[in-house]
């Protein structure tokens, strides 16, 4: 009787420990998406299509561009909205919000898209010219706010996307503030949190090369897409997907 006893309360307990690892081995069904400098939200449409049709519960954060401070308040007020764990995921400038709102708790896991992931003490502006870009200089207005000149947005933002669609773009551009660019993260999420980064090969808005030092710095799962240009999140939205499937589907809360 003793030995029944104790071989039954061995089997429950590997039946807790199995059903426990049964629901870790579930994926983060939270995807939040955080855009980049001078464009929305809406650039994100091919990859949302494709998270919530595999499932997923996808969010996009529309922050104002308007200084770092807000743009951040505006994802942790996203994040808030989730009723559960998050994969936070954010292209170009977006990289920086989201290894700063990534200390949330809620956050299980970063997706760099293109992204910067910056360490305290650096900038954008910093690691710019440690790793220059290939593009033209972004155009000034007299308030501080910058934008691409719409005649160089085809060629050194979305190269291959379809003119007309890198035209309509040009022209319907989210100014953002520069002082976003100089903004210090000094607890950079990526230190704690597991990571996956996309380096765009073709990219003229950030250096390929700083892109893969963010991504061995941060010890990230990462991939290289051949030819894609700093709009890889819409040329190339069947990659990004699969990328923040495999963040979703392996970052434990």
């Amino acid at each position: 009787m003793k030995l029944n006893k104790l071989t039954l309360a061995a089997g429950m307990l590997l039946a807790i420990a199995g059903g426990a690892a049964q629901v870790q081995a579930q994926p983060v069904k939270n995807i939040v998406l955080v855009h980049g400098a001078f464009v929305g939200g809406a650039g994100w449409r091919p990859v949302y299509d494709r998270l919530t049709h595999d499932g997923y519960n996808v969010t996009l954060v529309q922050e104002p561009l308007t200084g770092f401070p807000e743009d951040v308040t505006a994802t942790r007020r996203i994040i808030d909205q989730q009723n559960g764990p998050v994969i936070l995921v954010g292209h170009s400038y977006g990289g920086a919000i989201i290894t700063e709102a990534g200390n949330d708790a809620k956050v299980a896991g970063l997706v760099y898209i293109a992204a910067h992931a910056l360490d305290n003490g650096e900038t954008e502006a910093s690691n710019g010219k440690k790793f220059p870009n290939s593009a033209h200089p972004f155009a000034k207005s007299s308030d501080g706010y910058l934008t691409i000149a719409p005649e160089n947005y085809h060629s050194d933002f979305a190269a291959d996307l379809p003119a007309a669609q890198a035209d309509f773009e040009a022209h319907a551009q989210m100014p953002t503030n520069s002082a976003v660019f100089t903004a210090n993260i000094p607890d950079p999420a990526w230190k704690t949190k597991p990571s996956w980064y996309m380096v765009a090969k073709a990219d003229k808005i950030i250096s390929p090369d700083l892109e893969r030092m963010y991504a061995k710095r941060a010890h990230s799962h990462t991939v290289e897409i051949a030819g894609a240009s700093h709009s890889v999140y819409q040329s190339h939205p069947d990659d990004v997907a699969k990328l923040i499937e495999q963040a979703a589907l392996h970052a434990q809360p």
